[in-house]
């Protein structure tokens, strides 16, 4: 499996915002979308282009345009919070919802709702902040693969190594970009040092 970690600055500084725990959650939800940005833009760096023909003001040119041929898949509730970056930034892309819960007990995923468009050939950016346990992300994976897509990408914020050997053991054919790979998973299944529950925090939940 290929894991990607951002870099970049900018990705620290709206994760560091995100750690914080008195960040309120309007603040929250702004650098949720913001870092939704950087790891949209990680993820697309090998999309497929159409070589096009343009006019610009002087001459004709060649130009590059991107093939209408992305989906991304929003695990409820947290993955919301990373809507607006393949939103804003791709053309033609189409959205999809995956409802999963953990069991607090078990911390098993259960499904609760599944909307998905046509994922046939198409690369499909998962939206999954939090790589926990990677039961949850896991499902949306196997839900996804169902549907024939040509390429998965998984997108989260923090992941824990435990979650990581996970899906790696479970999908070495997908690629996983994270802001931070963090220590660990505590007793009780949550990321450490982590960021609280995503869902929670970006809707005013706490």
């Amino acid at each position: 499996m290929e894991i990607i970690e951002l870099s970049h600055p900018l990705s620290k500084h709206y994760l560091t915002v995100l750690r914080d725990k008195k960040t309120t959650f309007e603040t929250f939800r702004l650098a949720a979308s913001k870092l939704s940005y950087l790891l949209i833009i990680e993820a697309t760096k090998q999309l497929h282009l159409d070589d096009v023909k343009i006019e610009t003001p002087l001459i004709e040119t060649n130009g590059k345009e991107l093939a209408s041929n992305t989906v991304a898949v929003s695990v409820l509730r947290a993955g919301l919070g990373l809507i607006d970056g393949p939103k804003d930034l791709i053309p033609n892309m189409t959205f999809g919802y995956i409802g999963v819960q953990r069991n607090e007990e078990t911390a098993e995923p259960e499904n609760y709702y599944e909307n998905l468009p046509e994922i046939n050939d198409k690369d499909v950016f998962i939206l999954e902040p939090m790589l926990a346990t990677g039961g949850s992300l896991s499902f949306a994976i196997d839900t996804v693969k169902k549907y024939s897509p040509r390429k998965i990408y998984a997108l989260t914020v923090i992941s824990s190594p435990e979650g990581i050997k996970f899906i790696s053991s479970k999908h070495p054919d997908i690629t996983l970009l994270t802001a931070s790979v963090d220590e660990k998973l505590n007793e009780n299944y949550y990321i450490v040092p982590g960021l609280g529950d995503m869902g929670d925090r970006l809707f005013g939940t706490v």
